[in-house]
């Protein structure tokens, strides 16, 4: 099998067709860095300056093209929301939760007591203090369903985090379609979706939200967002080491017994293809006059859009 070490240049998905940029981004974005800066004063989520000013600059900005259309105050509770959830997994998985992976289920318990409704208890781990600030703020702005969605995103993320964990250090052993199966859940689209219609204040109705064309559309950003960030990702992850990320590219190689360039032509295929039908879907839902559906079609599209903006950030740089 051969490794990024041996590998010529592996080119990400072409999306100048479908999603093409520059990307629409609120005027908000400076000032959402600043308000996610001050909050991680009051919640130390991150052990040095260096990377709370790293992950403050790109949930930052990736926040403001990920709803570029929303209130000032409303877009750094998303940005706080996101934040905490990947400084969680930068400081409690990832490389850290395969060495002690007790430790890294005993600190999601913790998580999960605070979803179930419960005070966090005083400790020196500041997350779950962190999650219950931001699940305060966000059920008294919402619908008990809304809110509802947005825990139940976040409690199925905890859980998709603990199973790759037990997975990372054997990607061999999953396969490919488990991975694409649980893949939305560790990227933190299924978060992101339920958070927009919190932030962008919409709620689909119960038989708009069952309707093939929004399930269509959803699984497809879905997808895309895992597969994007696989394909970006994939030479920081592996310059890691010493096993192959768990991730989209490597059980194409391993499934189809194929070389890295081989595995990233068939992902690219899979992220334009996918692209393809998204976009198509975006647009038959934005045929009709604006509405609920017409809006949840638009803040897809920008949330796919957001995905791609963030490949060309220096987080996806070896």
């Amino acid at each position: 099998m051969t490794t990024i070490n041996d590998a010529a240049p592996l080119p990400l998905p072409d999306f100048a067709t479908t999603f093409p940029g520059p990307f629409p981004a609120s005027p908000h974005g400076e000032h959402t860095e600043h308000r996610l800066l001050s909050w991680l004063e009051e919640h130390p989520l991150l052990p040095t300056t260096k990377a709370r000013n790293s992950l403050a600059n790109i949930t930052s900005h990736g926040a403001t093209h990920t709803f570029p259309t929303a209130e000032a105050d409303d877009l750094a509770l998303f940005a706080q929301l996101l934040l905490w959830l990947t400084a969680f997994d930068d400081v409690h998985g990832e490389g850290n939760a395969t060495s002690t992976p007790g430790a890294f289920v005993d600190r999601t318990s913790e998580l999960m007591l605070v979803l179930a409704g419960n005070d966090p208890s005083p400790a020196k781990n500041p997350f779950p203090t962190a999650l219950h600030h931001l699940l305060t703020r966000f059920q008294i702005r919402t619908s008990p369903t809304a809110y509802h969605r947005l825990t139940a995103a976040l409690r199925d993320t905890l859980i998709a985090l603990i199973w790759e964990v037990h997975h990372t250090t054997k990607p061999e052993k999953v396969t490919l379609k488990t991975y694409l199966a649980m893949r939305p859940h560790t990227v933190f689209i299924k978060v992101i979706m339920a958070t927009a219609e919190i932030i962008l204040d919409y709620e689909l109705t119960p038989a708009q939200r069952t309707l093939n064309p929004v399930r269509r559309l959803e699984t497809s950003v879905s997808d895309l967002a895992g597969w994007i960030n696989d394909l970006a990702s994939y030479k920081r992850e592996s310059a890691q080491g010493p096993t192959l990320p768990l991730s989209l590219p490597t059980l194409l190689q391993i499934q189809n017994r194929e070389s890295i360039q081989e595995a990233f032509a068939r992902a690219n295929d899979m992220c334009e293809s996918e692209a393809v039908a998204a976009r198509q879907t975006i647009t038959d839902l934005s045929r009709d006059h604006p509405n609920n559906l017409t809006t949840h079609a638009r803040t897809l599209e920008s949330i796919t859009q957001s995905f791609i903006w963030h490949t060309s950030h220096a987080r996806y740089q070896i």
